[in-house]
């Protein structure tokens, strides 16, 4: 699956809620990671948890400082 590379994409459980003054915010954490497949037709997708509610968002990795 991963052939000992970096995955290229981060799995991330997003969930709504608002805070204390009411305001609308994401709670966002990790729960997997993926890779391309071979042809880039698709992906592999490996999550740690799968979410009851929510939604799953898939992005790139940023770089860190």
């Amino acid at each position: 699956m991963s052939n000992g590379q970096k995955p290229s994409h981060y799995a991330y459980l997003v969930k709504n809620y608002k805070d204390a003054k009411g305001e609308e915010k994401a709670r966002w954490t990790q729960i997997g990671i993926a890779w391309p497949h071979a042809d880039n037709s698709g992906f592999d997708v490996v999550l740690d948890v799968v979410p009851l509610d929510g939604r799953i968002v898939v992005r790139t990795p940023k770089e860190r400082d």
